[in-house]
């Protein structure tokens, strides 16, 4: 049996790590009885940083892609259509029995329909995950790749709710937990030889971590502004640690806003996973609009608010550390400030989220 899983972004990185080491264990343990799987990994180049790539494949232990796209960046139309028209030229000499995507980027539903329309199956990691925002670009991805996908592994109770009230037939869905929690349990370990927080004298427990990067958050001169005079602010109790996302360095400089910043907030280059990790473990508070972090810091029992008006992962709310505060700025201070002074929300561990992912998800594969 032979299959391709498709990294698009980043965040793809860390949920092919755990299912591409499930496999090589599989073949090592039970190829003698039964026949092997085959593991190739094709890197789209959606969202490409040779530097960033470089450190992910090797912090993740991944093998260099079996292919590379090259596609990079331009709009949703331009990238979704140059990743469907390479990635055809993939399937066409392979033939591979199963195409694996995770996530919600564009790679993500651009593969799947390459692979529908030349009959090869599709498994979709992380299905079922729900903002009922159709504005989201990722919330329409996530909607059709789980629509024409043939296996749906969900990582939550409301993804499997999300999937049988769109009418996907049971046996098409399978709850495994989450491959994202099973690369931070495995990665954790490492976190304790970084430098990272000695590089930006930062002390354990006694800083707050932020990722922003949401057309919503940072396109929008205004709401910029408001989100700069919240971190401001925060910045006055306590060190702000930034690794900006491109785009929102562009918006700032764009609206000339770089000299506004208090001088104890830290903006830094995009980090690689492991010193991510490391400074998301390490963090007093977490503000962010990114999905995968509303999951690291429950998993981590780290506080977290996340700054968007919804969740696709809604059980970071409901089990764990996590607060969805929406557009409401002044909410988000004075609940950022309760945090530091000690009030903050406890959190449990959500079922499943207990490393053993990608295991399940390979022998369901194999049935």
């Amino acid at each position: 049996m032979k299959i391709i899983s498709v990294v698009g972004a980043r965040p793809n990185f860390m949920k092919i790590a755990p299912i591409h080491r499930a496999i090589k264990k599989y073949n090592s343990r039970f190829s003698i009885v039964h026949s092997p799987l085959t593991h190739l990994i094709c890197h789209t180049g959606q969202h490409y940083d040779e530097k960033m790539s470089k450190v992910f494949f090797e912090d993740l232990e991944l093998p260099k892609p079996d292919f590379y796209l090259g596609v990079g960046s331009g709009s949703h139309a331009e990238q979704t259509a140059k990743v469907m028209i390479e990635f055809e030229k993939v399937l066409l000499q392979e033939k591979p029995d199963y195409v694996l995507v995770v996530g919600d980027v564009n790679s993500t539903i651009a593969c799947s329909l390459t692979a529908k329309k030349l009959h090869i199956k599709v498994i979709h990691v992380e299905a079922g995950l729900r903002s009922f925002d159709m504005d989201m670009p990722e919330e329409v991805n996530r909607v059709l790749t789980d629509r024409i996908s043939d296996l749906l592994f969900v990582t939550e109770q409301s993804g499997i709710d999300n999937l049988k009230h769109e009418g996907v037939d049971d046996d098409k869905i399978n709850f495994v937990g989450n491959v994202m929690i099973d690369s931070v349990k495995y990665y954790l370990p490492k976190t304790e030889s970084t430098k990272i927080l000695e590089e930006y004298k930062l002390e354990k427990k006694n800083y707050v971590l932020v990722t922003l990067h949401r057309p919503s958050n940072v396109d929008d001169e205004t709401q910029l502004k408001k989100l700069f005079k919240l971190l401001n602010r925060i910045a006055e109790e306590r060190k702000v640690i930034f690794p900006i996302h491109p785009r929102t360095r562009k918006n700032l400089e764009k609206f000339n806003l770089l000299g506004t910043i208090n001088s104890n907030i830290i903006l830094t280059e995009p980090i690689g996973y492991i010193d991510f990790l490391t400074l998301t473990k390490n963090a007093e508070l977490i503000l962010t609009d990114s999905g995968g972090i509303q999951e690291e810091s429950t998993y981590l029992g780290v506080q977290c608010i996340t700054l968007r008006t919804s969740t696709e992962r809604p059980v970071t709310v409901d089990v764990g550390t996590n607060q969805l505060l929406g557009n409401d700025l002044e909410l988000a201070e004075k609940t950022a400030l309760d945090v530091l002074d000690g009030k903050i929300k406890l959190g449990k561990i959500p079922e499943l989220w207990d490393g053993n992912a990608a295991a399940r998800i390979v022998k369901r594969i194999k049935g």
